[in-house]
């Protein structure tokens, strides 16, 4: 599973889900453009800028 999938996976979550996110990774989505958070190639690529293996 990339980041994308995680992210999204995470995003749809049931509301009583207790599914977590690592932080470094929202913050790389969540500081793209939201047209972009859909493009997994985008979403992956600000993934790998972060300093954690994902």
């Amino acid at each position: 599973m990339d980041a994308f999938d995680r992210f999204w996976q995470w995003a749809n979550k049931p509301l009583e889900s207790l599914m977590r996110l690592p932080a470094d990774l929202h913050r790389a989505v969540m500081e793209l453009a939201p047209e972009d958070r859909r493009d997994r190639g985008k979403v992956n690529q600000a993934a790998a800028r972060v300093d954690r293996r994902l």
